[in-house]
């Protein structure tokens, strides 16, 4: 009778855990982000998931079956404005397989991978639908030219940091870095375009990523961008930590232990979001070539951040109240041809800081500061060919007066102004080179 007992409770214990383990996976999660060039939808997963790819025509559609998988989200919340997709039907079949069909508008180039678990994302099923006529996300064309002898612009290209699957830090109110980072980057956008001699356009302007190469290629290479402005918010475990600040790249390590763990979690983006392993690669073909020519741009991107820093001292407090810009190896920064430079534009994770970011008022202010350090550097160093070259060259593009910031000397002011101590006391009627903090120097033409 025991030995009956127990092979039955035996039997019964062999079933269950056969159940649980050829039980379906739950998805309860489905995104979708729309990039100017894509659509790219993404299943959340508890663990790996095999499945198939079909695509099919007359209609166009694409199937795709989740095997040993249930669906329990619904696909009717997913918003396909602007998308390819004109519905999306889910059905269950045979074996624990589910059927999710994409019905469509016109024909796209679909492709799919399973990322495996990266913070802050677990397990995911990525599906790409490229649109008619792309096979990769980006496509670059020819330089703006800047040879010409008609004065032009200096194109400013600001890269709103992470985005779509990547959403960067996050602060104590749930506010993400990418929708902040966004926010920023547009009014600096329409600061700048404001200025005489400037032309902004953004990388990203929406909630999508752009892979870190395609960042920088679409600023130079398609753009045609003189300088680069990655904008992003800080993060740290302590709360008490805030503070904006300016990074430059390095080719030869971070100047500080923060500087190279802020540059390895922006240059695991990709990973994040999930960028394809064969991009990845032409990104490190890119990074090597660039190092041989990057000197030049790196030592005008410090000149730029310090003149930056200088200015969004005055509307926000600096990280260890420090005018440094301090440097390290920032993927994203690594295109010879443009001057450029990564704002941390505070830390989200500080309360104070995070009711900052999201403000609007602050957001301009801060905009408007970062704009105006811009603008300090095109009158200061003007690109030949430039807006700014030609004013200089008709006595008219320097800054009217400069306001002392701490930590400046008349000397490095006359250095700033390409003008001679000399003059800049005759101007001011200085006795000596004394000047103080706040004091508003007329700069002399």
């Amino acid at each position: 009778m025991i030995k009956r007992s127990v092979i039955a409770i035996t039997a019964i214990l062999a079933m269950v855990s056969s159940s649980l383990l050829f039980a379906a996976q739950q998805i309860e999660s489905v995104r979708l982000h729309r990039a100017p060039d894509h659509t790219r939808v993404v299943f959340d997963l508890k663990g790996p998931l095999d499945h198939t790819l079909d695509k099919l025509a007359n209609p166009d559609r694409i199937v795709v079956d989740l095997l040993d998988a249930e669906m329990d989200f619904d696909v009717a919340d997913l918003s396909l404005e602007t998308t390819p997709i004109t519905g999306i039907r889910v059905g269950s079949h045979e074996g624990n397989r589910t059927r999710v069909v994409f019905d469509l508008s016109q024909a796209v180039r679909p492709r799919t991978m399973v990322l495996k678990p990266i913070d802050p994302h677990g397990w995911r099923l990525v599906l790409d639908l490229f649109d008619k006529g792309q096979s990769e996300p980006v496509k670059s064309v020819a330089p703006a030219d800047s040879s010409s002898n008609v004065a032009r612009p200096v194109i400013v290209a600001i890269d709103a940091g992470h985005g779509g699957e990547d959403p960067g830090a996050s602060g104590p109110r749930g506010t993400r870095e990418k929708d902040v980072v966004l926010q920023i980057a547009r009014k600096l956008r329409d600061e700048l375009n404001g200025l005489s001699g400037l032309k902004a356009v953004m990388v990203r302007d929406g909630d999508y990523y752009v892979p870190l190469a395609d960042r920088r290629r679409i600023a130079r290479e398609k753009l045609g961008a003189d300088v680069f402005l990655s904008i992003h918010a800080d993060a740290f475990t302590d709360k008490r930590a805030h503070g904006a600040s300016v990074f430059a790249l390095s080719l030869r390590g971070a100047t500080s232990a923060r500087a190279r763990l802020l540059a390895d979690i922006a240059n695991d983006s990709d990973r994040v979001a999930g960028v394809y392993q064969e991009e990845a690669s032409n990104d490190q073909l890119l990074g090597v070539l660039a190092d041989l020519t990057m000197e030049g741009s790196m030592t005008h991107s410090l000149t730029m951040g310090r003149l930056v820093l200088e200015e969004m001292a005055r509307v926000t407090k600096l990280h260890g109240n420090r005018r440094k810009v301090e440097q390290a190896g920032f993927a994203v920064l690594k295109q010879p041809e443009m001057v450029s430079l990564l704002v941390e534009t505070g830390f989200i994770s500080n309360p104070g800081e995070e009711r900052n970011l999201r403000d609007a008022g602050f957001q301009k202010r801060l905009a408007r500061a970062i704009a105006a350090g811009v603008k300090s550097y095109c009158e200061t160093y003007p690109k030949p060919g430039t807006w700014f070259a030609v004013q200089r060259s008709q006595g008219g593009s320097q800054a009217s007066s400069h306001r002392i910031a701490p930590g400046e000397t008349l000397s490095s002011i006359a250095r700033r102004y390409a003008v001679s101590e000399t003059a800049l006391r005759r101007h001011n009627k200085l006795d000596s080179d004394l000047i103080r903090v706040g004091q508003v120097l007329e700069i002399p033409r």
